[in-house]
């Protein structure tokens, strides 16, 4: 068998207008077009492999790896549900996914595969696949982006990648499903007035295309840290998917690169990039940091000095603040029909995330607080003496969502699967609409009962809490 490697990359936005409505703008249509022309030069390649690191499937511990060989759905954003409905099936390489984790695990990565009915491919992942794969004849593997991985894990994930494509004599595609900017309009707009949300975030996108289109992949790896201290909201996904692509390509700095489109899907910045290995004479090898072979754990998450990344440096300052007064935090029991989750903040006492009875799963209350860090994203509602902070209700309210998807997720089911709720906040008076334009745009799609009550305070400074009954997936 011939040692396999990349045939190509690329480099493709999520949004799902370019699907469901490319028509309705012009850019959107050019995005499209330009989708055609990249799925056209895959199928010239005689590509026998897709290999899809999507920012719109985070994970919180490790990296996750599709691994059911035939995922079928019907995809809703929950951004763009008024555009409408995309089922899928797709063509997993089951085998290959348990290769790359198996190869992950011996270079020191946390992963694992992912294999259910009814798991939700991620909208960048359905996009890119149904666009750049439309007869589903190329097998394709998709992995999650940890949210706390810094450049140096992000690197090995990718070499244990090389590491199954070289042995199985593959012919890869590397895709990278982002946005460039990823300031979107907070209210709807007329298709005909999409733009750019800033000049500023538009003047880093083009710097960003210009690089791009010279070949030099591993200077954008660099300039991503100088773009996130610049732009204003600095949750910039151009970094971690090009850290993973740079070394997807051996962080070479030379390819043949060519931009096919760059346009605004609802004030971000989307674009089509093709990087073909060949190479172009642009410019010299530049890569500057550590050649990493194995991930030894240390991601300066919360101690991050210097322009090391860190995931807390990725947020709004907002989210960053964290405090040290409240109860102490425990391992969460366990027993026959506990469920406890990694990627869920562990308990404030000695009880299990959930527990199943019969058909049913009954949540322990749920908060906002992050697994690791521990940080409350918006901030939480008090200092450490007490005194009273501002917050983001908003924030907090889609953590807790997040945190009980991630709960039902570890017992196999999801959050269509959640019966009812009872919901408490801190300050009714304040907080309640927010809260309740959250639940809107999540739970309430889902239609479960639910009761709000009002209460004087939560164990840690936080200002929401909801406990769940869900209904337990059928146990094989």
């Amino acid at each position: 068998m011939s040692e396999g490697g990349l045939v190509g990359s690329f480099i493709v936005p999520v949004h799902p207008h370019t699907v469901l409505v490319p028509e309705q703008n012009e850019g959107w249509q050019r995005l499209r077009n330009a989708f055609d022309e990249a799925a056209q030069r895959i199928k010239d390649s005689n590509a026998d492999l897709l290999v899809i690191y999507s920012t719109t499937w985070p994970s919180i511990i490790g990296h996750q790896i599709q691994a059911d060989p035939n995922p079928e759905w019907v995809m809703v954003d929950h951004d763009f549900h008024d555009l409408g409905s995309i089922p899928y099936s797709f063509n997993i390489d089951s085998e290959f996914a348990h290769a790359w984790d198996e190869a992950n695990k011996k270079r020191g990565l946390k992963s694992r595969t992912i294999n259910y009915t009814g798991f939700p491919i991620d909208v960048g992942s359905v996009v890119a696949l149904k666009l750049l794969n439309p007869d589903n004849v190329i097998p394709a593997v998709i992995v999650s982006s940890n949210v706390y991985a810094n450049r140096s894990e992000t690197t090995v994930l990718a070499k244990s990648c090389l590491d199954v494509i070289k042995a199985t004599g593959r012919k890869a595609v590397a895709i990278t499903a982002m946005s460039l900017s990823n300031r979107m309009f907070t209210t709807a707009i007329d298709p005909k007035d999409d733009k750019i949300h800033s000049l500023k975030d538009d003047e880093w996108n083009r710097k960003i295309l210009e690089f791009l289109g010279e070949g030099r992949l591993e200077d954008v790896g660099q300039l991503s840290r100088t773009i996130h201290k610049q732009i204003r909201v600095q949750k910039v996904v151009a970094f971690k998917p090009m850290w993973w692509l740079a070394g997807m390509n051996e962080n070479r700095n030379n390819l043949t690169g060519d931009v096919l489109a760059y346009e605004a899907i609802h004030g971000a910045g989307g674009a089509v990039v093709h990087l073909d290995p060949t190479p172009s004479g642009a410019g010299d090898k530049e890569y500057d940091e550590d050649d990493v072979e194995f991930f030894s754990g240390e991601r300066n998450v919360l101690d991050a000095e210097g322009d090391a990344p860190s995931f807390d440096a990725q947020i709004p300052e907002a989210q960053q603040t964290t405090t040290s007064s409240g109860p102490a935090l425990w391992e969460p029991t366990t027993g026959e029909s506990s469920v406890n989750s990694d990627a869920a903040p562990k308990p404030v006492g000695m009880y299990p995330h959930a527990r199943r009875v019969g058909d049913l799963l009954y949540l322990s209350g749920v908060g906002p607080r992050q697994p690791g860090t521990n940080a409350i994203p918006g901030g939480p509602i008090c200092d450490d003496q007490g005194a009273p902070l501002n917050y983001d209700i908003k924030a907090q309210t889609r953590a807790v969502v997040d945190n009980i998807t991630r709960i039902l997720e570890e017992a196999g089911g999801s959050i269509d699967d959640v019966l009812d709720v009872t919901s408490f906040l801190v300050d009714m008076d304040r907080d309640f609409a927010g809260y309740n334009e959250v639940w809107a745009d999540t739970l309430g799609k889902v239609g479960p009962t639910r009761t709000t009550l009002a209460i004087r305070a939560l164990p840690t400074p936080i200002a929401v809490e909801m406990k769940v009954i869900a209904r337990a997936p059928k146990e094989n």
